[in-house]
Parts: C-alpha cells; structure tokens; sequence
C-alpha cells in the first residue's frame, strides 16, 4: 500500500490534477522531504506503526498526504508529543516534523529536552531560514543581512546571530545520529533521501535519538525563482551551516522500553478512580436560566478554596452524566492577588473551558470581587464572601447573595470549610446540580479523611440555608 494517499481530500474532493496537489508553494522543498520520507517508510515496512507529528506551520496539513497515524501538535510541542505517543506505544516509529520557526523559537525548550531524553525518536528539521506559512518573518536560522518582514533592512547585529541547530543538538549526550543535508541539486538529494531513511532505520532498531537538518528552499518569501533558491541555499546557507554527518555513534540497541499498561484496574488505581456504579441525583439538565452550557467562576485569594470547590463541581457534574471541565489560574497570590478557577457544566459537551463571562461567579475576597463581578452575564449569579467584603461594588445585571462563608465556617469551629459553605450557596442560588450530588463528591473526596466529612456537609447546608434564607426575605 502507498504510504501517499490516492488522493488528497484537502481540495474539497477536488478532479484531476488538483486531487494529487499539496498545498506547497512551487519550488518548496517540503514535498521532496514528503518524498524521502514515504519511500524511507514504504521501504522499511513501517507504514502500520508509524506516527508523525506535525506542528503549526507550513507542515500544518502534512495529514492529508500521508496514510499514517498522524498527531497534529501545538506550534512547537511535536516533540513532547512524540515522546508521548513513543512511551504509550513502544513499538511505533514516531517522526517529529518540524519547520525552523517552529523548532528553533517556540519550540526550543522541547527540541531540548526531548533530544536529551534520547529517546528513539526521529526528528526531521526542515530549514528554510525563515518563517513560511506567517508571512515570511525573520527566524533564528535567518542568515545575517537578510531582509524579511520583520527585519527590513536585513538581520543585524541586534537581532542576534543564526542558531546552528543540528550542532547543537549535537554536543548533548545521548542523541546518536546527526546530520544536515540539503536540497539544491541531485547529489545532495540523494544524501538527504539516505539521512532520512537512516533516521528511521536507527528507530526501528532501537539505537537512539536521529536528527536530520534539512537546508530548504523557500522561494516565495525568498522572492526568487526556485532555481534562483537552490542557488541562494547553496551560496548563503551551505557556509553558514555546512553539511554532513555531525555525530553518528552507532551504538548497541537500547534495551526495550517498558509496555505500558492500559489495564483498567491499573489505571483506576493510579488516577484514583473507580469502576463502582456512581448513583444520580439530576433526572436531567437542571433548568437554570443559562442554557445547556453553564459557566462559572471560582476565585479567591491563595488558600480560599477555590480551586478545590471548582474540583467538586466539576467532579459532581460528570458523575451525574453531563461534560464538566475545570481550568486553574494562579496569580500572585502570595501578594494579595487572584487565584480563581473556570468551571463549565454542558449538559452534552463544553465547547470552549474558559468563562470569560461567566453566569455563576463565587467571589472570596473582595479583589476578585472587583476584577470579576463586571464580567458576569445579565441575569446571572453573583455569590460572596460578607466576611471580608463589606461594601460590594454594585452589579445590577446579577442577582447578588452576600453569604459570609468565613464566618459560618468559624462558627462550625473550622474556618478552612469556608468553600464548602459557598458551595452550598452556589448550590442554593443556581440550583445547577441536586444537593446530594454535591454532598456525595465531598464525602468520596473525604474518602481517606471521615472524621472530616460531617463538619463538611454542615458548612455545606449552612451555605445552602444561608442563601434560602435570603431568597425567602426578597419574596415577603
């Protein structure tokens, strides 16, 4: 079978010669590399095991080409994602393929460490010495003198000199084949066609950690013909980065990598989960006013609870069935600042986990308070610590409970439950989730600790009638 698909859908199910077209610029070296790569795949028999990772650039839709487990990567990360996708499957042949904007700028830190990892990984580097898909910007393998879109009037002495990748990646210990090859005429296509399958080859064997540098053509944002590139490649970029093998240490293979288990009881066991029947409360999505995808925000001074109340939520949420996210946010807590959290509760799926503008804001302190409280939606829910927020600034969009979560905490003899009492306000004043969903996260998060669960579930129904209290007074 062709690694190559037969046809190439990104063109809309396009005929003809569109049907087999990439997205590459004419003159591009990218569909050379494409090339060697598939023939290295297709020769080694490696089609069924093999993984590429593609980040964000002008490789970003190297999955329509190639019929292989493919991995798109955040711009930069390919290589922690491949050493991701090379643990969970030791047996694949896992290929990060990355431009130089990519690798050697955002992605430096990752090249890095995966490198000394020394892992058997591939990593194939295709070097134009300038960012493609952006719009042509100066990259750190940019040649000083050159004029691009953000160096007008060439690279100078204040933009820094081009990074040597291949030789760097060079001087760490455990990668064990390194080599830069090029493009510009037959001969040298012949070299990187051999690195490349190398690469691969020392993968299957389990040898090490490969890198190929491969010095590219980029005519467009070059402004040239594609011959006029190859020649540019070959006057400007082979002195600045000379080719060859830098390292190739051949040694014995590494000893297998462990097979990871995906046993389920072995997993549970690690993330603390459980296969037992969990019982529900909510016969459906809970009618509150804000659709089927309710967003909150949890926020406080460090310590205030907040991140281990949006964990409750979250957890409550997916237990009884619906699509329930939590994202953390620290800030200079220490010095008076915010750490608050975004939860979401979709009654299918949460789109997007941030809430920006949320429906359901907790408040602890009154800077959160303050930063948050203009945000919340119209007709939404504002719930705050009265303890420390004597005066709250006015929100007429939301409907606002002053619950002193603190006080009611220190008059149950332990200020620490302050969040649970503002879970049970939350609860009250949304209705979101039943009671009971919530009591049942805190005693199986209690699980280890039950001398701790019956304050807990006090402070929560002090928060609840807390809030019942308050609403009853508005209706009279």
């Amino acid at each position: 079978m062709s690694v190559f698909y037969e046809r190439f859908d990104r063109h809309d199910h396009g005929e003809g010669l569109k049907a087999h077209a990439t997205h590459y610029c004419p003159g591009c070296g990218h569909g050379l590399v494409h090339k060697y790569l598939t023939e290295a795949i297709e020769t080694l028999g490696l089609q069924d095991r093999t993984v590429l990772v593609s980040p964000v650039g002008c490789t970003v839709f190297m999955y329509y080409y190639m019929d292989v487990g493919n991995t798109q990567a955040a711009h930069g990360r390919a290589p922690a994602v491949a050493i991701g996708h090379k643990l969970a499957n030791p047996n694949s042949i896992v290929i990060s393929y990355q431009g130089d904007g990519d690798l050697a700028s955002i992605g430096l830190a990752e090249i890095f460490h995966a490198a000394n990892l020394g892992l058997p990984i591939t990593v194939i580097f295709v070097n134009n010495a300038i960012y493609g898909m952006t719009g042509g910007q100066m990259a750190p393998t940019t040649p000083m003198g050159l004029k691009t879109a953000t160096s007008p009037a060439g690279r100078g002495r204040y933009d820094g000199a081009p990074m040597r990748m291949a030789e760097l990646i060079a001087q760490l210990e455990l990668p064990i084949y390194v080599e830069r090859v090029a493009l510009f005429d037959a001969k040298q296509r012949v070299k990187a066609q051999k690195a490349i399958a190398k690469g691969l080859r020392l993968q299957d064997e389990r040898r090490g950690f490969s890198f190929i540098e491969v010095l590219s053509e980029c005519p467009t944002h070059l402004k040239m013909t594609p011959i006029e590139a190859e020649k540019w490649v070959k006057d400007k970029m082979v002195p600045l980065f000379p080719l060859g093998v830098i390292k190739d240490v051949g040694p014995e293979p590494m000893t297998p990598l462990p097979e990871p288990s995906f046993d389920p009881a072995k997993v549970a066991a690690v993330v603390g989960g459980s296969d037992k029947e969990v019982p529900r409360f909510a016969g459906s999505f809970p009618e509150t006013g804000f659709g089927a995808d309710v967003a909150i925000k949890l926020a406080g001074a460090g310590g205030d609870g907040a991140q281990t109340t949006a964990l409750l939520l979250a957890r409550a949420a997916i237990q009884e069935g619906f699509d329930a996210t939590h994202i953390p946010s620290y800030g200079p807590e220490s010095r008076g600042g915010t750490s608050y959290a975004d939860v979401h509760v979709a009654a299918e799926e949460v789109l997007s986990p941030a809430a920006p503008h949320p429906h359901v804001l907790v408040a602890f302190n009154a800077p959160s308070l303050a930063k948050f409280g203009p945000t919340v939606v119209p007709g939404g829910v504002v719930v705050y610590d009265k303890t420390v927020i004597a005066d709250a600034p006015a929100m007429p969009q939301a409907r606002v409970y002053g619950v002193p979560f603190a006080q009611i905490a220190q008059d149950l003899g332990a200020v620490v439950v302050k969040n649970v009492v503002a879970l049970g306000a939350l609860q009250a004043a949304t209705g979101l989730l039943p009671k009971e969903s919530l009591t049942l996260a805190i005693r199986q998060a209690l699980e280890h600790k039950p001398h701790l669960i019956a304050m807990n579930e006090q402070a929560f129904e002090k928060g609840v009638q807390a809030v019942e209290a308050m609403r009853r007074a508005e209706v009279h």
